[in-house]
């Protein structure tokens, strides 16, 4: 399936170093994360990862928009999905639209091919979480969302998915259940080692596989 694509162009991109200074030492280390996520997921050529945390402001956000551009850097079609209803980032680390997105093609108001945006980085699209919704757990929770994952991990290599925290919202839940993998962000000397432990039963209880935990010293 061809996607067609938005493309933002002459947009000054926030928070991005694995793009403004791609050979920086913490582009290095997305590089490495990159890397330790393919050999965990190995056994799939094409695969969705959930990025969450234990709770907001651990710089989830940001670290998910980094690593996509990191993987987009090595040639491989990224998709980058903004599925944080309650407080959506990726449209505003990208500085690009959100009229649209998630939500209006989970409900049937636009198609995918309408939704998904070109970044202008390498082969990395957006689909930003679009018009603001007052229920997220119900429309995170519809088999729709089941459905357009199967879709759009065989049409991208990798499709990472920025999602709320697991611990506050149950849609996180639901999704880390219809992902291959689960990779938790925690921030150094603001995580609670208590948080982390529930984030992990958590997440065993929804079927969630969690194939590794990113620090975040930020």
């Amino acid at each position: 399936m061809i996607f067609k694509k938005r493309y933002k162009k002459n947009l000054k991109k926030r928070f991005l170093v694995t793009f403004t200074h791609p050979d920086s030492m913490i582009s290095d280390q997305f590089r490495m994360i990159r890397t330790n996520i393919n050999f965990l997921t190995e056994e799939k050529k094409k695969r969705n990862i959930l990025i969450t945390s234990t709770e907001n402001g651990e710089g989830k956000s940001t670290i998910t928009a980094n690593l996509a551009v990191s993987m987009a850097q090595q040639k491989e079609r990224v998709l980058l999905i903004d599925a944080n209803l309650r407080d959506s980032n990726i449209h505003k680390i990208f500085k690009i639209e959100n009229n649209t997105g998630l939500t209006n093609v989970l409900t049937k108001q636009i198609s995918l091919e309408e939704a998904v945006i070109q970044s202008g980085i390498g082969n990395l699209d957006i689909l930003t979480s679009g018009s603001v919704s007052f229920n997220p757990v119900e429309i995170l929770a519809n088999e729709n969302v089941k459905d357009l994952l199967k879709i759009l991990v065989n049409t991208y290599d990798i499709v990472l998915v920025d999602s709320p925290s697991i611990l506050e919202f149950t849609e996180s839940r639901v999704l880390a259940n219809h992902c291959d993998g689960v990779v938790l962000v925690v921030n150094r000397g603001r995580t609670e080692t208590d948080n982390i432990i529930e984030a992990r039963r958590v997440l065993d209880l929804a079927n969630g596989n969690l194939v590794g935990a990113i620090i975040n010293e930020i």
